[in-house]
This record gives C-alpha cells, sequence and structure tokens, in this order.
C-alpha cells in the first residue's frame, strides 16, 4: 500500500459520521468521498459523477455483466456477453447472465483476442434478443498482455454493442482515457494501484443508460449501489489514484527491471519459457514456466527464501492448478506458470533476492536430472 493511500485511510477513520447524513459531520464525510471520486476519475480521464464506488472489481463485474439495464424511465435488455476466453474469472463466468448467454472468445499463443472470431459471433448476434454486451481485460492479470482495445471497440460499436473494458491490471500502468471513447464501462481496483483491499469502481463513460443494480439499499452511490459507503477505503482509493497518475511517468524505470528479472531467468534457466512475449506487455508482469518443475513446488521454494510470488492468479489462492489463460493461448500446462509481480517499491534487492531463489531452484533441478539419469544408466547396464 503506498503510504498516502494508508494516511488518508487513518484520516478518514476520524471522520465517523455517515456520509448520507445532512448534519457538518455527515457532509465532512461526503467531501471524503466527493474528492476521491474526483480523484479516481482523473486516473481514467473520466468525469467524476460517472464513478460508482464498489467493493472490488468483482462486485463492479457482476453488477455490469447483467441482462437487464435501465434507461431512464424504461429498460434495455442485453442480449448476450461476448467474453474473451483468458479473462479473468469474475469476467470469465459471464456475471450474472445465464451460461447458455455467455459466448467466449478465442486468443492466439500470445493471449491476444482473436478480432477475427470476435468480428464472426457479433456479426451472427440476433438484435432481436436484446443487444450485445462484451466484456474484455485490458491488459491479462496473468502474463501481463495488452489487448487491442481500440481495436475491439470498433468491431462492437460496428456491431450496435456495449463494451466493458476490465482495466484492474492496467490503470496506473498504462495510460487510460475514457474521453477517447473506446469503452463504454470501466472496471478498477483499489488495490491493484497501491490503495486499500476491498474496494472498486464502475466508470461509465456517460449516465443514460447503467444495470439494474446488483445491491439494493438506501439509494447510496445515485441508487446504483446500495450500502453505507465504506469511507476509509474510498479515501485510500482516492489517494492511491493521485498517486499512480504520478507513476506513469516512471513507469518504463519498472519494465526495465521487470526484463532484468526475464533476463535472470533465461540464463539461469535457459529452457523455462515466458509467456506472451510476441504481444504488448505490462511493464510490471511477466510469467514463466520451468520445464521438469511444478509451479506449486517452486512457488514454496520462492517463498522459503523469501519471495513472494504467485503459481497463476492471485485471485486463485489455494487453488494451484492449470491456469486457464495457457489453456485459452494453446500451451500445455500440466506444471503451471509463476506469476511476477512488480512495483514501484521494487528495487534491486528485492531482485538479487530472486536471483539467488531461482539459483537454488536451477541448481536442485540440475540435481535431480542428474541423479534421474545415473539412475536409467544404473538400471540398464542391470539389465544388460
Amino acid at each position: 500500500m503506498r503510504a498516502a493511500a494508508r494516511a488518508a485511510m487513518v484520516a478518514a477513520l476520524d471522520a465517523a459520521a455517515n456520509p448520507s447524513s445532512v448534519h457538518a459531520e455527515g457532509r465532512a464525510a461526503r467531501r471524503l468521498i466527493e474528492n476521491a471520486r474526483r480523484d479516481v476519475a482523473a486516473l481514467v480521464n473520466a468525469r467524476a459523477e460517472h464513478v460508482v464506488f464498489t467493493s472490488g472489481a468483482t462486485e463492479a463485474a457482476s453488477t455490469l455483466l447483467a441482462p437487464d439495464w435501465q434507461m431512464g424511465r424504461g429498460t434495455v435488455r442485453m442480449g448476450r456477453v461476448y467474453v474473451c476466453e483468458a479473462d479473468h474469472p469474475c469476467v470469465l463466468n459471464g456475471g450474472r447472465f445465464p451460461a447458455a448467454l455467455v459466448t467466449r472468445i478465442g486468443v492466439d499463443a500470445d493471449g491476444v483476442v482473436r478480432l477475427d472470431a470476435l468480428t464472426a459471433a457479433l456479426g451472427g448476434h440476433d438484435k432481436a434478443d436484446g443487444l450485445p454486451l462484451m466484456a474484455i481485460h485490458a491488459a491479462n492479470n496473468e502474463t501481463g498482455v495488452i489487448q487491442p482495445i481500440d481495436r475491439v471497440a470498433e468491431i462492437v460499436k460496428a456491431a450496435g454493442g456495449i463494451l466493458v473494458v476490465d482495466a484492474v491490471q492496467a490503470a496506473g500502468r498504462i495510460p487510460i482515457d475514457m474521453s477517447a471513447g473506446y469503452a463504454d464501462y470501466l472496471i478498477l481496483s483499489s488495490h491493484k494501484i497501491g490503495g486499500p483491499k476491498g474496494v472498486g469502481a464502475i466508470v461509465a463513460a456517460a449516465d443514460l443508460m447503467m444495470p439494474k443494480p446488483l445491491i439494493n439499499g438506501g439509494g447510496q452511490e445515485k441508487g446504483h449501489r446500495g450500502g453505507t459507503e465504506n469511507l476509509a477505503g474510498i479515501a485510500g482509493f482516492g489517494a492511491a489514484a493521485r498517486e499512480a497518475v504520478t507513476g506513469l511517468k516512471s513507469i518504463d524505470a519498472v519494465g526495465r527491471r521487470r526484463d532484468e528479472i526475464e533476463a535472470i531467468v533465461k540464463t539461469l534457466v535457459p529452457d523455462a519459457e515466458i509467456f506472451g512475449t510476441g504481444a504488448p506487455r505490462l511493464a510490471n508482469t511477466t510469467f514463466f514456466a520451468i520445464a521438469g518443475v511444478k509451479a506449486e513446488t517452486a512457488q514454496i521454494a520462492f517463498d522459503l527464501a523469501g519471495v513472494a510470488l504467485s503459481a497463476g492468479s492471485a485471485c486463485s489462492s489455494g487453488k494451484v492448478g492449470p491456469s486457464h489463460v495457457l489453456k485459452a493461448m494453446g500451451h500445455s500446462d500440466s506444471l503451471g506458470a509463476l506469476r511476477v509481480s512488480i512495483g514501484h517499491a521494487t528495487g534491486a534487492e528485492d531482485i538479487e533476492l530472486f536471483r539467488a531463489a531461482l539459483t537454488g531452484i536451477a541448481s536442485r533441478r540440475a540435481g535431480r536430472e542428474e541423479a534421474a539419469w545415473v539412475r536409467q544408466n544404473d538400471a540398464g547396464l542391470s539389465a544388460w
């Protein structure tokens, strides 16, 4: 967590009043929320009144991926949702749509969505059933691969559809401009930009149309999300958003550290496979597999050496297994893969710690291979 986000949260804890109250203390709490709303909007060049706070990106996705929408006093029907095979599970599963109304669009070997498949799928959409709703990540949460959102938007708009962009991984790492018109809705998460966990946002391009609320209550967030707001979390989110805007200027330095990590991987484990290198990627993410070593085993070894990384998505903690992202990319994933994420606080000492940990893993792998070769040859000699 960024220091500014922590400080904003601590300060907000002293604002004990309900932000919906009209007395002075309530108005002070409301100002904290509205200031944060402006800061989050500024991160993606949107209008503050189009930001709806949620408990996180998963809730935001479940809210937006819904068949029934409102426009003024009328209703709008989404006939089918189209998602990318490599999407985060909260998008991949289609939200509130029944499984029969979820169409998955494939990706190529680098994890980039197949635009021809998307064009064909939307071309066959029957608008008599409702509008097509397309949801896709701006950048993948495992590989860091960046999707061609502008091209996706052209295809979706040509089909008369609505585009939801999961910008959780991308925000604060690549420029996002809501005013460019490529996305109708964005999904954001606080903790991915150095804010607190448990708070996220929906950002709309306009306020003409919104899905029917997932959570009904006392009319908070203009009726789009009921329940008393998480004041401290929202304040921290806003502070992190301010810092993330500034951090975009130093993202190239993060990319150089990522490249250094990948050079270490290829030097110590020449046959390691780094995924998504044929496409543009985020500066902070690398995703690789070590032949003959289970990702879970390597993760434990890294952890014992003081390095925290994940086997696949950290959102699937406790469920180490084959990556649906690698499967969608057409890669064999019997042993799993490791995701390394770095950020503004990652320094040279962290990279050296990673080098030392991987050196130990590579040495143990080499020793195991040599022992296996000896056993195999001993068995052959005995048989002879």
